[in-house]
């Protein structure tokens, strides 16, 4: 069984880490760098790269996601990457904060992206009702992409 290496994810072997865990206050940013190092790396798997998701963040902090790419390629690690992130971010504290935990509550919104979670929810774990967030639902794909039991 090989180890995770972060520095150069594989996420044909690995998901990438939670929207949940955070780095500098933000939400998903850790996952993101994943999918940023897994993409220059040619070993993103299913993940994408400037998803939705990912664009959230790049809307609320002004950074461009070829511009993260591009330093992400520079092998930079999760610290320098914040480094660079930091002076972009013209956000406080607290409005970072608060935003993270709307991305970590943010569900499908009107009624057909309900009908769509409620069929993933059903596809992976049909009698899960604690499933209420696309967190909840990232974390319980990647668990069950990866060999888990939902």
């Amino acid at each position: 069984m090989s180890s995770i290496k972060y520095a150069t994810p594989d996420l044909t072997q690995h998901p990438p880490r939670s929207v949940r865990v955070r780095l500098g206050g933000f939400a998903h940013l850790p996952r993101l760098l994943d999918k940023a190092r897994a993409t220059a790396g040619g070993k993103n798997g299913e993940y994408h790269f400037n998803c939705p998701l990912d664009r959230h963040f790049f809307d609320f902090t002004g950074i461009d996601h070829e511009l993260l790419l591009a330093e992400v390629k520079k092998d930079k690690s999760d610290t320098e990457m914040l480094a660079w992130i930091d002076p972009q971010v013209k956000k406080s504290t607290a409005e970072i904060h608060l935003w993270s935990n709307w991305v970590e509550n943010l569900g499908p919104g009107g009624s057909p992206g309900h009908a769509w979670f409620s069929e993933m929810i059903k596809t992976i774990a049909g009698d899960r009702d604690d499933i209420r967030s696309f967190s909840d639902l990232l974390d319980l794909d990647d668990y069950v992409s990866y060999g888990g039991r939902g």
